[in-house]
């Protein structure tokens, strides 16, 4: 039988004698009693579950602050993993742009070398063909001279000379060359 505040006001009691049953106070006693005894107990466990859900919903809380606050730790190492990647990328980006710009000017160094070179080989290949010319000249007015020489020479054989005694300056640069 439960108990509820209505029934605990309505209950009635047969007239004895004297008053009330006793017998029928006390059983209604007693089992009232057991009934507050088992809300009591009842009352008393959900009590313990109150206190132990308390402390696990505290040690969660806990749990949660500590993943919260691991979480915001990972997302600033992250962060900062992130902007010092960007630096150093950044860092290589330009090491690799003063490398490239110092290569750059090396192969422009080498180049203007080699041109100056080819001008100044350019430069000594004119001069080595005037002076063969000179010499070849010299060369051709020496045999000239020589001929006329010779020819002035009074030989009892007359030399004819051939249409070729005059010698192709070009012609024999190009056999040299």
């Amino acid at each position: 039988m439960k108990f509820t505040p209505y029934s605990i006001k309505a209950q009635d009691f047969n007239k004895a004698f004297r008053g009330f049953d006793k017998d029928e106070v006390r059983a209604y006693l007693s089992n009232l009693a057991n009934e507050f005894d088992k809300l009591q107990i009842e009352n008393n466990a959900q009590n313990d579950r109150i206190l132990n859900t308390s402390e696990e919903i505290s040690e969660f809380k806990k749990l949660e602050k500590t993943l919260q606050l691991t979480l915001v730790s990972a997302q600033e190492s992250t962060s900062k993993a992130v902007e010092s990647a960007r630096k150093q990328s950044q860092l290589i980006i330009k090491e690799a742009e003063i490398r490239a710009n110092q290569i750059i000017e090396k192969a422009n160094k080498e180049a203007e070398v080699i041109r100056s070179s080819v001008l100044q080989l350019r430069e000594e290949r004119n001069l080595l063909i005037a002076k063969l010319k000179a010499i070849v000249e010299t060369q051709a007015n020496i045999l000239d001279i020589g001929s006329e020489t010779f020819a002035s020479k009074s030989l009892p054989i007359e030399v004819k000379q051939n249409d070729n005694s005059e010698i192709d300056l070009d012609d024999v640069l190009e056999k040299l060359l």
